[in-house]
């Protein structure tokens, strides 16, 4: 897989939509509730994504999305 070709934003939210075996698109997203909507609408179009969470500048957090949609 290649390197991704940016640097994560603090305090956005990301995803990927996995588009073939080695290959995948971030998502991001400034709000959260935007994020888990866009998020949602892939899952419903049956593409295959994958929740990366909140990232703080060191690590992800917020990263279980069934745990934070309950929310």
């Amino acid at each position: 897989m290649r390197k991704k070709n940016f640097d994560y934003a603090k305090d956005k939210y990301y995803f990927n939509i996995k588009t073939s075996a080695q290959t995948a698109i971030t998502i991001n997203r400034m709000d959260k509730r935007e994020a888990m909507l866009t998020f949602m609408g892939y899952q419903k179009a049956k593409k295959n994504v994958e929740w990366l969470g909140k990232w703080d500048g060191k690590k992800f957090t917020e990263d279980n999305f069934d745990k934070i949609k309950e929310n």
